[in-house]
């Protein structure tokens, strides 16, 4: 009898722990370094409630924003090691990691819409250049949109010109790099939550991003101008380990693919009204005076920039750059 009982107890503690296993959720750790307030931000949150939903609880994804986890420098390599499951950086950030291809989306005046950059992301060529993180233990799930970057500094920067000597804070990019010296300036590489005090004690003298990120990050505080120059793009890819992704169960990834879907398509809707908004506050707030480049003003930049496309053109590739030409053309622009 006694060994009966000492069976049963056995059994039933298995069954419990094994019921206890079973409901254990997996976590997926989203670390990213923008406020939760911004284009990317909301799209985790949204990511977040979609995913826990699609799953019925059988997923937990912790979100991390504000670089709370790991500097923009540090975050892909956490990923790979393991330590987080899901990024979302700026696609600046694979041309370090050794997929200079995607250092195209970095080249100034390169898209002239969202239209010719929708094409590029949603279509073969975003695809392929998933494919090419694979070997770097990264699967690429989304492209998530910002939108277009504009400069600020602490003096008006209508002309070329007005760039001779500043600082300027950029992310690690060569076509970036490139970018600033052509204005004239000398490009400074710097983690985005170092940005702000650099501003302020006057360690570098201006940067470019979008409306929604100079807005929450209340760059504007510590830059009396903003130029609307449109110039280039910021953009992400929502990424995730590839061991970690491969090794779900078919089920929860179908879901989770859903979730990102969904999750895409309201952040890419939502993030031009949040920039327009942003710019509206930044007005609002009267520290910092707006300035609106003219045609004339806008085509002075371009032909300044006109260079770095070709000194860049065999890091990134010429089949890249011709794939965004294609694209381009097919939509009407020359």
């Amino acid at each position: 009898m006694k060994l009966k009982s000492l069976l049963f107890a056995l059994s039933a503690a298995a069954l419990i722990s094994g019921s206890a296993f079973a409901q254990t959720p997996i976590i997926i750790k989203f670390s990213h370094v923008v406020a939760t307030d911004t284009p990317k931000g909301k799209g985790a949150e949204r990511f977040k409630e979609l995913a826990e939903k699609a799953t019925n609880g059988r997923v937990k994804v912790e979100l991390y924003p504000n670089s709370q986890l790991y500097k923009d420098k540090e975050e892909l390599e956490a990923l790979q090691l393991g330590a987080v499951q899901m990024l979302a950086p700026s696609l600046a950030k694979f041309g370090p990691l050794g997929v200079k291809e995607f250092e195209a989306f970095d080249l100034p005046y390169i898209f002239p819409d969202k239209a010719v950059l929708y094409r590029i992301t949603e279509g073969p060529v975003g695809k392929e250049l998933f494919k090419k993180l694979e070997s770097k233990g990264i699967s690429g799930l989304a492209y998530w949109d910002n939108g277009f970057k504009q400069m600020t500094a602490n003096k008006p920067l209508h002309v070329p010109a007005d760039f001779k000597g500043l600082k300027m804070r950029i992310q690690s990019s060569k076509v970036l790099d490139a970018q600033m010296r052509a204005l004239g300036a000398n490009p400074q590489v710097m983690a985005f939550s170092e940005v702000y005090q650099a501003l302020q004690t006057g360690v570098v003298n201006g940067t470019e991003n979008t409306n929604s990120n100079i807005f929450t990050q209340k760059t504007h505080e510590v830059q009396s101008h903003l130029t609307v120059s449109d110039h280039g793009y910021i953009g992400y890819a929502v990424i995730v380990n590839k061991k970690f992704w491969d090794g779900l169960p078919a089920d929860i990834r179908t879901q989770l693919e859903g979730a990102m879907k969904d999750a895409t398509r309201y952040t890419n809707a939502i993030a031009q009204q949040e920039n327009d908004a942003a710019l509206d506050g930044i007005k609002k707030a009267g520290k910092t005076t707006v300035y609106a480049l003219t045609p004339t003003e806008k085509a002075e930049w371009r032909k300044a920039l006109l260079p770095v496309r070709k000194e860049m053109e065999s890091r990134i590739g010429t089949e890249m750059l011709k794939a965004v030409d294609k694209e381009t053309a097919a939509l009407g622009y020359k």
